[in-house]
C-alpha cells in the first residue's frame, strides 16, 4: 500500500509541476512577464509552486480530523500575506512623454498584473486542497482494501484451522475402528491416511494447489472412507478433468464430501453415496448427493452451519464467481457447486 501511496504522490505532483502550472502561466497574462520582468516571474513561479508543496505537506485533511484549524488558518494567512507582499514588487513604470499617462499606465499595469497574480494563487491553493482531499480519499480507500484483505485472510486462515482438527479426529476414528475390529483393511487404511496426513500439513500454508492435487485428496479419502464401510454403502464417484493443471484453494470441497459420509453413510442399510466433479475450460462443478441416514436434528443443526462457513470461505476467494446450491428433499441431501476459476 506504500508503494501505490507513493506512486500516487509522486503522479500528482508531476502533474502539477508539469502540466497544471504551464498551462497556468502560459494561457494567462503571466507568458508575457518572463520576457519583461524575469526576476518577478522566477518568484512568482517560485512561490505558487512552494503554496502547493506547503500545503502538501502540511496534510490539510489530516489537520481537520485532528481539529487543528489554528494551524490551518495560520498556514492560509502566511501565504495570503507573502502573495500581498509579492504584488507589491515595484516595477518598472511605464514611460510616456506625458508624465502623467506615464503615471496612469503604470498603475492600470500594476494593477493587472496584481489581479492575474492573485487569480493564479486562489487556483494555486484550491488545487492543493483538492488534491490534498482526493488524495487522502484514495489512501483511505488503499486503507480500507488492505484491511478487508487481512480480514479475509485471517477468515480463510480460521476455516483452514476448523476444517483440519476436525477432519483428522474423525479419520482416526475410523482407523481406530479398523483396528479395532482387526479388518485386513487397517494397513491399506493407513497408507490411505499417510497420504491425506502429508498432503494435509503440505498445504497447510499454501493458498493453492493444482485440482490435480485436490482430486487425489478427495479420492484417497474416498478410499478411506470405502475400507472402513461395508457393502450396504455404495459410493460412486465420477471426476472428468480437461485440465488439472488449473489452481484451486486447498480442502475446498472437503466439508462437502465428509458431510456426506458422515450422514449418508450406513453399516446397517442400503445407501448410495455420489460424488461428481467436473471441470471445463474455467468452469469448476462439484456435487454430492446422500440420503440422510442418521442423526437427523444433529445434520439439521450441524451442516447449516458447516455449509456457512464454506460459503464465506468462497465468498472471499472467488467473490461474484461461485454458486452454491444446498436443498434436502424426502430424505435425500444435495450440495451442488460451481466455480469460475479465473
Amino acid at each position: 500500500m506504500k508503494s501505490l501511496e507513493h506512486k500516487s504522490s509522486l503522479l500528482l505532483d508531476v502533474f502539477f509541476c508539469a502540466v497544471f502550472m504551464p498551462i497556468l502561466v502560459l494561457l494567462g497574462p503571466a507568458h508575457n512577464w518572463l520576457g519583461q520582468w524575469p526576476l518577478f516571474s522566477i518568484l512568482a513561479c517560485a512561490f505558487l509552486y512552494g503554496c502547493y508543496f506547503l500545503l502538501m505537506r502540511i496534510n490539510v485533511p489530516h489537520l481537520l480530523i485532528a481539529r487543528r484549524i489554528g494551524v490551518i488558518g495560520g498556514v492560509l494567512a502566511g501565504l495570503t500575506l507573502l502573495n500581498y507582499l509579492l504584488s507589491l514588487y515595484p516595477l518598472p513604470e511605464v514611460e510616456f512623454v506625458t508624465p502623467s499617462l506615464s503615471e496612469y499606465q503604470t498603475s492600470v499595469r500594476n494593477f493587472g498584473v496584481s489581479i492575474t497574480l492573485w487569480l493564479m494563487f486562489s487556483l494555486v491553493i484550491g488545487y492543493a486542497l483538492t488534491v490534498s482531499f482526493v488524495k487522502e480519499m484514495y489512501d483511505q480507500l488503499l486503507l480500507r482494501k488492505k484491511i478487508e484483505a487481512q480480514r479475509n485472510k485471517a477468515e480463510l486462515a480460521m476455516f483452514k484451522a476448523q476444517i483440519s482438527p476436525h477432519f483428522m479426529f474423525n479419520t482416526l476414528n475410523s482407523l481406530y475402528g479398523l483396528v479395532l475390529s482387526g479388518s485386513q483393511k487397517t494397513e491399506e487404511a493407513f497408507v490411505k491416511f499417510t497420504e491425506l496426513l502429508r498432503y494435509t500439513y503440505v498445504t497447510v500454508d499454501k493458498d493453492l494447489v493444482t485440482l490435480r492435487e485436490e482430486v487425489d485428496y478427495i479420492q484417497n479419502y474416498i478410499d478411506l472412507q470405502r475400507l472402513r464401510l461395508n457393502e450396504c454403502t455404495i459410493t460412486k464417484w465420477e471426476c472428468l478433468l480437461d485440465d488439472d493443471t488449473l489452481q484451486v484453494p486447498p480442502m475446498l470441497m472437503l466439508t462437502f464430501v465428509e458431510n456426506a459420509f458422515k450422514y449418508g453413510a450406513s453399516t446397517s442399510q442400503p445407501c448410495v453415496i455420489t460424488i461428481r466433479i467436473s471441470q471445463h475450460d474455467d468452469t469448476l462443478e462439484f456435487e454430492t448427493i446422500n440420503q440422510v441416514m442418521k442423526h437427523s436434528e444433529d445434520f439439521r443443526r450441524d451442516v447449516p452451519t458447516g455449509i456457512e462457513n464454506c460459503r464465506s470461505r468462497l465468498s472471499n476467494l472467488f467473490p461474484e464467481r461461485f454458486a452454491l446450491k444446498t436443498e434436502e428433499v424426502n430424505g435425500v441431501f444435495k450440495v451442488f457447486l460451481k466455480l469460475q476459476l479465473r
